[in-house]
C-alpha cells in the first residue's frame, strides 16, 4: 500500500470531534513507513485542518467532498466550483421545502440565520445523543461559526451575483427525511450535479466532478501511485466514490450496511480507534 485516504467525521474523528492519540500515532507510523496519507472530508479546510494540527499532523487534504484540495503546506492545489445557476436552483428548492441550508464559498460559509441553524443542530444532535447538554452543543456551534467564518445573509442572490465569489458546495440539514428525499428527487436530474450525504440528516451538493473518488484518483496520479495501491477508509455516502475506486476499501463499524457492502474490510468504530486498527493491519 502506497497511499491511505481517510474520511474525517465518523471515521478519523471520535464522537467528540477529536483525533485520538492512537489514530495520530498510527498515521505517523504509516508516514514513517513511506506511505502517503491524505484526508478526504466534506468539511471546509479551516474546520478540518485544526483537528489535525491539534495532534501534530500536517497532511494534504481533499475538502468539501473533492471540490478543493490543499497541500500539507496549506496551498490550494486545485478546485472545482459549482455552477452558480445550479446553486440558485438548489437554494430555491431548499427554501420551498423549508429546509435549512448553507453555501460554502471561497470567502467563507453563508447561512440565513444563526438562531435557525442553532435550533436545527440542537434538534438533530439531541435525537442521536440525548445525554449531551444544550450548553455544550451551543458552545460547539459558536466555535464552528468562528473557525469556518460563518456569515449571515437573507439575500443569497447578492452572493451569487458577485464575480469574485466561487461556490463550492451547498449543505442542507433537516431532521425530516421526507423533506430531504423530496429535494433530492427534485434536483437529481441535473447532469452537472452530484448529491451525497455525510449523515442521515443532511444532503451535500457538489459539481459532478467534485467527488472524493475522482479527486483522490487525481491526487494519486500526481504522486505516481496506481489506485490498486490506495486504501480508502470511510463511513458514509459521500465516501462511496473513493471506497469504490480504491484498491482496498475499509468501512468503519459504525457505517451503515450499504457502505459496508462495498468494502473489503470492516474496521472498528470511530470511538474505538478504527483508523488506527486498519492502518496497523496494513503495516503488519
Amino acid at each position: 500500500m502506497k497511499l491511505i485516504a481517510t474520511d474525517l467525521d465518523g471515521t478519523l474523528l471520535n464522537e467528540r470531534g477529536e483525533v485520538s492519540k492512537e489514530n495520530a500515532q498510527a498515521i505517523h507510523q504509516a508516514l514513517d513507513a513511506g506511505i502517503e496519507v491524505v484526508v478526504a472530508t466534506g468539511r471546509a479546510y479551516e474546520a478540518a485542518v485544526k483537528e489535525l494540527e491539534a495532534v501534530d499532523l500536517h497532511l494534504p487534504m481533499i475538502t468539501l467532498n473533492g471540490a478543493v484540495i490543499f497541500s500539507e503546506k496549506h496551498e490550494m492545489i486545485n478546485h472545482i466550483p459549482l455552477d452558480k445557476d445550479v446553486a440558485r436552483q438548489i437554494a430555491k428548492n431548499c427554501q420551498e421545502n423549508d429546509i435549512y441550508f448553507e453555501v460554502f464559498t471561497n470567502k467563507g460559509v453563508f447561512s440565513t440565520s444563526r438562531e435557525y441553524f442553532t435550533q436545527v443542530i440542537i434538534d438533530i444532535v439531541k435525537t442521536s445523543n440525548p445525554d449531551i447538554s444544550t450548553t455544550e452543543i451551543k458552545e460547539r456551534i459558536e466555535e464552528r461559526f468562528i473557525v469556518e467564518n460563518v456569515q449571515f445573509t437573507t439575500d443569497y442572490e447578492s452572493i451569487l451575483e458577485q464575480p469574485d465569489f466561487v461556490i463550492y458546495k451547498l449543505l442542507a440539514f433537516s431532521p425530516d427525511d421526507t423533506k430531504l428525499a423530496q429535494v433530492k428527487d427534485e434536483l437529481q436530474h441535473i447532469d452537472s450535479l452530484t448529491i451525497t450525504a455525510s449523515a442521515s440528516v443532511n444532503l451535500e451538493f457538489n459539481h459532478r466532478e467534485a467527488q472524493k473518488g475522482s479527486t483522490l484518483k487525481a491526487f494519486a496520479e500526481s504522486k505516481g501511485i496506481d489506485m490498486q495501491d490506495v486504501m480508502a477508509i470511510g463511513d458514509n455516502y459521500n465516501d462511496l466514490s473513493m471506497l469504490k475506486i480504491a484498491g482496498y476499501s475499509v468501512a468503519m463499524e459504525n457505517a451503515n450496511d450499504e457502505i459496508k457492502a462495498h468494502c473489503d474490510f470492516i474496521t472498528k468504530r470511530n470511538n474505538e480507534n478504527g483508523v488506527a486498527y486498519a492502518i496497523q493491519k496494513i503495516l503488519e
